[in-house]
């Protein structure tokens, strides 16, 4: 992204290192986090080993903000969204954040519509219906 091209979030101008990463919803980081703090609980006879406060705190916060708690759920619901035309960036805001309707969706992320991608108010009411169904049978 150019110096002079201010960033923009609502219309996705979010620098093309960030356009190109990988993100990940704070219920996959929470797998990865608790997977990691039983391996190192397993370690702990190891007085070397130390979890630290920062590695908790963060386990706490994804765990305390994730829409999706188990394993089954967190793949379905990353499934789901990458069936459509979504950044990484978007994919994850809307799996972190679950808007019920599409009023919410756009208001949290008003690219979803910028962008003239084929993401209708049907595609975006479809894909909300089918992560709220993940929910409600989690």
């Amino acid at each position: 992204m150019s110096g002079e091209e201010e960033e923009n979030a609502a219309e996705l101008k979010i620098g093309d290192e960030f356009l190109k990463a990988k993100c990940l919803m704070n219920c996959e980081v929470a797998l990865i986090l608790e997977h990691k703090y039983e391996q190192l609980q397993q370690m702990s006879d190891d007085p070397t080993t130390q979890i630290s406060q920062v590695f908790e705190k963060s386990l706490q916060y994804v765990k305390r903000f994730s829409r999706y708690k188990n394993p089954d759920a967190v793949r379905q619901a990353r499934e789901i969204l990458s069936r459509y035309p979504l950044a990484e960036f978007e994919l994850c805001v809307l799996g972190n954040l679950c808007p019920e309707t599409v009023e919410e969706a756009i208001a949290m992320v008003p690219s979803i519509k910028n962008r003239g991608r084929a993401l209708d108010e049907e595609a975006i009411e479809k894909m909300l219906n089918d992560l709220s169904l993940i929910k409600k049978f989690e």
